[in-house]
């Protein structure tokens, strides 16, 4: 017979306070379970800060520690299963700068219904294809951070209207459908019924996708990705048409905007190459950028003396941007060099040519999965330098946290 076991009422004590722990350590490792029925809430989160200096010519240099492009963000994500493989899905997020005061600002906010067989679609404000599926921030590994190729960059469209590439943009009043991935192909599209100035009134009226008369904007992407012999391979294509108003016409807006978008990208080994090209015609979102694209402060109504949109076009105007990137991995350190141009052609009476090319070397360090710290210096060059466009010299040095 097995002797009884007798614990004292310190050795019990110890016990209880070490069995607590492990369940406290445990709850914060994992996400949290709501209901035994299949609903998970996982929150989740960025923390970024830079110490940056964007020296503009003719200007004093600029300097500032925070994230004013506005990496750091939190939220929660939840998901239920609804049976025969169908998903219930909701995310809401909100983003902050570590360098201010700022307790939270609107980020993507949708609910989901989402299958493995047909894909997902998703209500809401979200992102747009050309930010986070098709090109755009996918190829861009300064991606929020004031090396970032759009807007200030000068190599990617960053629309205020959220269509294009930009740090927080993001498209209110959407639905958005991402398709599951087919023998390497798979594609994405959002459509916009919604009166998205009731929603965003910050917005000026000439600019802003959607409008009270409900014009049905859009965009749609597609991409091709392939491994061959430790080679992968991509290619994508989209495009994005902002439909204009009457109340935009009474503006001055003469017709709606449309993008075409088309690049590729390979990685072999350590080796990775990425390019994209963007064609805008007559361009309404595309004349704008993002505060966060543009370094602008909004406190100060954009009045930040760094604040340039090098890949704006002139309104009602054409252009073109391209942009190409290297990256080279060496343990936990990546070598980055890449660059572009954007080219605003001009408007009769109203605007000139500008073209501006860029220019950006730098390295990321992770330091775990979920830490890292980077750093670089980028040159932007402005052909008509004027009391907005100058040339530019930028360098950083930060550190980012994910959890």
């Amino acid at each position: 017979m097995t002797a009884p076991v007798v614990l004292t009422l310190k050795e019990n004590f110890r016990m209880n306070k070490k069995i607590i722990s492990l369940a406290v350590a445990g709850a914060l490792a994992a996400p949290m379970m709501v209901s035994a029925q299949g609903t998970n809430v996982t929150m989740f989160g960025s923390v970024q800060a830079e110490y940056a200096t964007v020296d503009y010519q003719g200007l004093s240099s600029q300097a500032h520690i925070g994230d004013d492009t506005g990496r750091s963000r939190w939220g929660a994500r939840v998901t239920e299963n609804l049976g025969g493989g169908l998903q219930a899905k909701a995310h809401v997020e909100y983003g902050f700068s570590t360098g201010g005061n700022n307790i939270g600002t609107a980020r993507e906010r949708w609910v989901a219904l989402a299958n493995d067989g047909w894909g997902e679609v998703k209500f809401g404000r979200v992102q747009s294809p050309f930010k986070d599926f098709a090109g755009g921030m996918t190829i861009d590994p300064f991606a929020y951070t004031t090396l970032q190729a759009s807007g200030s960059g000068g190599t990617m469209t960053a629309s205020a209207n959220g269509l294009g590439s930009g740090a927080q943009g993001f498209v209110n009043s959407a639905a958005r459908y991402d398709s599951p991935k087919v023998e390497g192909f798979s594609f994405s599209g959002i459509i916009m019924p919604g009166d998205t100035p009731r929603y965003d009134p910050v917005f000026s009226s000439s600019q802003n996708s959607g409008g009270e008369d409900g014009e049905w904007d859009f965009q749609v992407a597609g991409k091709y990705e392939a491994q061959m012999q430790g080679h992968n391979l991509g290619v994508f294509g989209g495009y994005s048409r902002d439909n204009i108003s009457t109340a935009q016409k009474t503006v001055g807006v003469l017709n709606s905007e449309e993008v075409w978008r088309g690049g590729a990208s390979w990685s072999f080994q350590n080796f990775k190459l990425n390019g994209q090209y963007e064609n805008i015609n007559n361009a309404v979102g595309a004349a704008t950028c993002t505060n966060a694209a543009m370094l602008g402060n909004p406190d100060s109504g954009n009045a930040d003396s760094r604040s340039q949109c090098n890949s704006a076009m002139h309104l009602n105007g054409d252009g073109q941007l391209w942009f190409a990137g290297g990256q080279y991995d060496m343990g936990n350190t990546s070598f980055i060099a890449q660059g572009g141009m954007s080219e605003a052609k001009s408007v009769n009476g109203v605007a000139a040519k500008r073209e501006v090319s860029s220019f950006t070397v730098g390295a990321i360090h992770n330091l775990s999965k979920r830490s890292s710290l980077f750093g670089g210096y980028q040159r932007a060059m402005v052909d008509d330098k004027n009391a907005i466009f100058r040339d530019s010299d930028t360098y950083t040095v930060g550190m980012r946290h994910n959890f």
